[in-house]
């Protein structure tokens, strides 16, 4: 006789063995996270941006710029050449040819000493280029007698400019008066014997403008100093001697 099974009952929904462990709760479900935006790249500052254009625009001035100079150099440099080798430009001389005292007195009163006389000085200018001509200005000039404390004005004037042409000489008179001038009766008494003796050194001061003429055309007015003279009346009798140039306040030529 067969065995009689018992038939397996199922377990209700919901049903816990006793026998078997209790499982761990469940985690608690994880709050999610908000998700922030996306935060935008700070702009950065105008002074901060390249600036390829900018930059390219102002190195092609400055290479213009430097190329320019360079060429105008350069053609100054040939232009000055050439004018050099053309014109062979050379500068005027002067020298004082004549110096001579008229009339001249000194008075002892019993309120002092006084001198009165003309000078007369002809200053003798040469232009020895063949193509260039010499412009010069208004003249201011100033004579003297004697030297260091002894040296005595004996007045001044003014000469018009002139035009001087090439491989032309001029001469140049000059005169000045002093009347009744006050002097010391030592220094007096000096003059009158250096003069009787024609040890008196004279000068003459010269300020003035000189510009160059090439081809009809005019070219700037440089301010010279003129000093002539610097020797005595006996020594000027036999020499004419020449004058001293000055310009730019410190370049000296004779």
């Amino acid at each position: 006789m067969a065995d009689y099974q018992k038939p397996v009952l199922q377990k209700p929904p919901g049903y816990r063995d006793p026998n078997m462990a209790t499982p761990p709760p469940p985690p608690p479900p994880v709050a999610a996270r908000p998700q922030q935006p996306m935060k935008k790249p700070a702009a950065m500052p105008s002074s901060f941006r390249p600036k390829k254009k900018r930059r390219s625009c102002c190195r092609f001035c400055c290479c213009c710029i430097c190329i320019t100079l360079v060429l105008f150099i350069f053609l100054l440099l040939v232009g000055t050449a050439v004018f050099y080798l053309w014109f062979d430009p050379k500068l005027p001389t002067f020298s004082l040819a004549s110096f001579r005292l008229d009339g001249f007195k000194l008075v002892d009163d019993p309120d002092g000493a006084s001198l009165s006389s003309t000078a007369v000085a002809r200053v003798e200018m040469r232009n020895p280029n063949s193509k260039l001509v010499f412009y010069y200005g208004n003249t201011a000039v100033e004579m003297s007698v004697g030297s260091g404390n002894d040296e005595t004005g004996m007045g001044q004037t003014t000469i018009n400019g002139f035009r001087q042409g090439p491989k032309n000489s001029t001469s140049v008179k000059v005169e000045t008066t002093v009347k009744d001038q006050l002097v010391e009766r030592g220094l007096a008494k000096r003059l009158a014997s250096k003069f009787q003796s024609k040890e008196l050194v004279i000068n003459v001061v010269a300020k003035t403008r000189v510009g160059l003429g090439v081809a009809g055309i005019k070219i700037g007015m440089l301010a010279v100093n003129l000093r002539c003279g610097g020797v005595s009346l006996n020594k000027l009798d036999t020499d004419s001697p020449k004058c001293i140039l000055n310009t730019l306040k410190w370049v000296n030529i004779q």
